[in-house]
C-alpha cells in the first residue's frame, strides 16, 4: 500500500522550519521563564523574590502580547488599546486579590 503523504523535501522543510520558528521559540522562551519562577517559588533565596518573580511574570506578559497576540505589527491605537486591556486585568486581579488578602 502506498503512503498517502509524501515525506517533505528540503524546500518544504525549510518553510516549515521559517513558520515555527518564532512559536517554537516564544514557547520555549516562556518555559524557562515559567522554570525560573517556578525555582524561584519553591527555594524562596532570600526575602524579597517576590521582586523578581513579578519582573519574570511582566516579561512571560509582555511577550504574550507582543508575540502570540502579533501587536508589533499593529496599528498605535490597538497597541494602545491590547496595553490598556492588559493594564485593566492587573486592575481587576489586583483587587480580586485585595479582597481576600484582607478577610
Amino acid at each position: 500500500m502506498r503512503n498517502p503523504r509524501p515525506a517533505l523535501d528540503a524546500k518544504d522543510r525549510a518553510l516549515l522550519w521559517s513558520r515555527l520558528r518564532v512559536p517554537v521559540r516564544t514557547f520555549l522562551a516562556l518555559l524557562a521563564l515559567l522554570a525560573v519562577n517556578v525555582g524561584l517559588g519553591a527555594t524562596r533565596p532570600f526575602e524579597q523574590v517576590w521582586l523578581v518573580e513579578l519582573a519574570v511574570v511582566a516579561a512571560m506578559a509582555a511577550i504574550i502580547v507582543l508575540v502570540s497576540m502579533e501587536v508589533r505589527h499593529e496599528r498605535p491605537l490597538v497597541r494602545l488599546f491590547a496595553g490598556l486591556g492588559f493594564f485593566w486585568v492587573a486592575i481587576l486581579f489586583g483587587m480580586t486579590l485585595t479582597d481576600y488578602l484582607a478577610r
